[in-house]
């Protein structure tokens, strides 16, 4: 059985725990919509839950719908600089920000046209920094019955107004003196804090939802 994902900006824990337990295919050929997590992604701060937005380039009103794989990133704006100081602000005590470092921040430093090629990488580094293979399989076609080709339909996690449910065991999070745990923020916050012990935290999250 396969599951199709959208590709994400540094995709939530929810969206990696995935990953990590499935076989995954990324759907390519949809078109782009707002309020989404195909460029956001939320960390965690000193005052709690961050957003880190990529700016992208929008047509005119008149203009007809975009397909995800066509949108460009308004790199007019310092976003990249501005995400990396976010997140070394957030992380940089963190147990293992050092360790992944090297890895990390070449994504803020190497300027990017696509939206769907950026956030490819991004998942390609966690990927590695995991030690998984980052799945290379991606739709030619949209297609709205999956169920007649075996697949499972997970592309509603790139939702951002609307978490899945499930049961987030609690890790020490950087603000945790002020701030309650706060559950399903990107991957980075988990590998920041937990280190080596990410992808065993991942496979042991249980995807019920998956199946309702």
């Amino acid at each position: 059985m396969k599951y199709l994902l959208h590709p994400a900006y540094i995709p939530n824990i929810v969206t990696f725990a995935v990953i990590a337990q499935k076989e995954v295919y990324w759907e390519y050929m949809d078109n782009y919509q707002k309020q989404t997590y195909r460029n956001r992604a939320y960390v965690c701060a000193d005052r709690g839950k961050h957003i880190l937005n990529i700016p992208i380039v929008h047509l005119g009103k008149n203009k007809r719908k975009q397909k995800y794989k066509d949108i460009k990133i308004d790199n007019s704006y310092p976003w990249q600089r501005q995400h990396w100081r976010t997140l070394e602000t957030a992380y940089r005590s963190s147990p293992f920000f050092e360790f992944y470092e090297d890895e990390i921040q070449p994504l803020y430093t190497t300027k990017f046209e696509s939206l769907l090629e950026f956030n490819l990488k991004t998942m390609e580094v966690v990927c590695d920094c995991l030690q998984i293979e980052i799945p290379k399989e991606k739709t030619t076609e949209y297609n709205t019955k999956l169920e007649e080709v075996d697949v499972v339909d997970v592309r509603f996690l790139i939702n951002a107004k609307k978490e899945p449910n499930y049961t987030a065991k609690e890790y020490i999070q950087v603000f945790s003196d002020r701030n309650n745990f706060i559950p399903n923020t990107s991957i980075l916050d988990l590998l920041f804090n937990e280190g080596t012990n990410a992808l065993k935290y991942l496979k042991d999250i249980k995807l019920d939802f998956l199946d309702a």
